[in-house]
């Protein structure tokens, strides 16, 4: 268990040049208050990981999905007809042959 820190001195978790990396990373153009205010969400997100961490779990199974034990609210799985070509192209920006076309993305 971890020992009760001071309120009075906030504790930074993350830096702004964690910040900084975590958006290169993400491909976040982001400007210095924007950098500012994504630090101080991520020491509150932090900050509440560690709260978490202090409960007592003992005794509590893991779960293995937020409905286990729930019964499915999901539809059967079974085959059906698939869409026709022409219906699901409708909406398509670009198609060809009876396919999406979409942009080249891998050259």
């Amino acid at each position: 268990m971890m020992p009760p820190r001071d309120r009075s001195l906030p504790t930074v978790k993350i830096t702004l040049d964690e910040v900084r990396r975590i958006g290169h990373l993400a491909h976040l153009r982001l400007d210095d208050r924007e950098l500012d205010s994504l630090r101080v969400e991520l020491d509150r997100i932090l900050e509440y990981i560690d709260k978490l961490k202090q409960l007592n779990t003992e005794g509590v199974e893991p779960a293995v999905a937020i409905t286990s034990g729930q019964p499915s609210s999901l539809r059967p799985d079974e085959p059906r007809p698939t869409l026709p070509t022409d219906e699901a192209l409708v909406n398509a920006p670009e198609s060809a042959a009876g396919h999406f076309k979409v942009p080249k993305i891998i050259t």
